[in-house]
């Protein structure tokens, strides 16, 4: 669900322990973390947006043909039987959101319960669900897996300064670069940019060539969600600047301004295409230029290197691309102006697994989810596939042979940050959309920044919570 639009649902003015009913159907549990922990008998679901022969299967296979069956064992073994279901979707994942909300609010739902990262800090604001350490006491905070998932990532299933549930999935984002192309400019292969000037630097030179666009930055409304984090958030994070910080959300401020600027240097300068950020399938288009050899850098996830251009099986494959598509991490806007300080930045997605609060087994439903983000689960949901984790030990041993991923997992994810999950964020990003769409439309960054704040104040009904200057 990593990257989804997302409705918004209004956070309950309950908090999970008011709320009547419990996990599974019946009666309402309270809030011990220790209730029914003996229990020899136990009835564990999950709810997760995925359906075997439909969307998601893989992860619904891996649930049913081998999460079940192995955990129900690991129980039979402690000698208490387990009974697992899990509970499919396959929808829209706002759908999906819809109903796990309506559900919780009502004190129903499953015990482990799948959440886009984004939903994280709504649903908790709502009262869907409560800190682990809450729910199951002193074991949350005792699990060895912790220790393999890097802070940043740990931060998609954090809010508030408290974990939520285990990230499960995530990816990054960084600069692709086509080497060819570098080479005919006279660039290196090698390019690794320490600024926002050196990748219009770059951009300049890659002018030079015939049919080229030199750089493509998602931007408009047509691009949705990809242009807020293909785009407007890692430029904002390349200027030390967060979306959603001390309660407010970022308003008309000098770093959305540089990073507007950013826009106008690249559309106002020639260095991209205003057209295709208009069209309704521009970024799958963009993705057959760069394959095509018709773009020289494009900002993407990983996503675009594992199913976009691979040699094989991707939607525009290249069949040279271990050869031709280099990769780089996005620069800050000046060495060490980054979030935190930093000299390299990113943007991140991925999804989250929570504990219902109302389950009427909560150290059993934690037991179910560490096996669900163990080693051994995580790899064998991969199966023969290479693609990036949670866990270091697990990204350590299946990424030797695609060094792309690797460094995503070793370089990347290390400097990643995540989009705020608020009720607002969709509407904060389709301001973003808007505002980076006007500017490639030939609008002042300054002029757009006041219409965003304006489209802001709107929406969250006034400008309380919003940051100026």
């Amino acid at each position: 669900m990593a990257g989804s639009r997302t409705a918004r649902i209004a956070p309950a003015l309950v908090t999970a322990l008011a709320l009547a009913g419990c996990a599974g159907g019946g009666t309402a549990s309270g809030g011990d973390p220790q209730r029914n922990a003996d229990a020899t008998t136990v009835s564990l679901t999950i709810a997760a947006n995925v359906a075997q022969g439909g969307k998601n299967a893989q992860e619904a296979d891996w649930i049913v043909d081998y999460v079940i069956p192995q955990f129900t064992k690991r129980m039979a073994d402690q000698g208490v039987q387990a009974t697992v279901t899990l509970q499919p979707s396959g929808v829209d994942d706002e759908q999906y959101k819809t109903k796990l909300s309506l559900d919780m609010r009502s004190g129903g739902g499953a015990d482990i319960v799948a959440l886009d990262g984004i939903w994280v800090g709504e649903f908790a604001q709502a009262g869907y669900i409560q800190p682990l350490d809450q729910l199951v006491g002193p074991a949350a905070g005792s699990w060895d897996g912790w220790a393999q998932i890097p802070d940043p990532v740990e931060q998609l299933a954090t809010f508030d300064g408290q974990r939520y549930g285990v990230p499960y999935g995530t990816d990054g984002r960084v600069l692709f670069f086509n080497k060819e192309l570098f080479a005919r400019a006279g660039l290196p292969a090698d390019w690794q940019p320490t600024s926002w000037q050196d990748v219009l630097d770059a951009g300049a030179k890659l002018k030079q060539l015939p049919g080229v666009d030199p750089i493509q930055l998602n931007a408009g409304t047509a691009m949705g969600e990809a242009t807020t984090m293909q785009g407007v958030l890692p430029l904002l994070a390349g200027t030390g600047a967060a979306l959603h910080a001390d309660g407010k959300w970022l308003g008309d401020t000098q770093q959305l301004r540089d990073a507007l600027g950013f826009y106008q240097s690249i559309y106002g300068g020639g260095l991209g295409d205003p057209q295709l950020q208009q069209e309704a399938k521009g970024r799958d288009k963009s993705f057959q230029e760069f394959a095509a050899g018709r773009i020289g850098i494009l900002l993407e996830s990983d996503y675009f290197w594992r199913a976009v251009v691979s040699p094989t099986d991707g939607i525009a494959p290249m069949p040279n691309r271990d050869q031709v598509v280099g990769y780089a991490k996005i620069p800050a806007q000046q060495p060490g102006k980054g979030l935190g300080g930093q000299d390299f930045v990113s943007m991140s997605g991925g999804s989250v697994r929570a504990l219902n609060p109302h389950t009427e087994y909560p150290q059993q439903a934690w037991q179910l989810l560490q096996f669900m983000n163990s080693a051994e689960a995580v790899r064998a949901q991969l199966g023969t596939t290479a693609r990036i984790t949670q866990r270091d030990d697990v990204n350590a041993d299946v990424l030797g042979n695609d060094p792309m991923l690797g460094f995503v997992a070793t370089q990347v994810l290390p400097i990643t940050a995540y989009r705020p999950g608020l009720a607002e964020y969709p509407q904060v990003s389709q301001a973003l959309q808007e505002a980076t769409g006007a500017v490639v439309a030939g609008t002042a960054p300054d002029q757009a920044a006041q219409e965003y704040r304006t489209a802001l104040e709107g929406a969250l009904g006034g400008a309380d919570d919003i940051t100026s200057g």
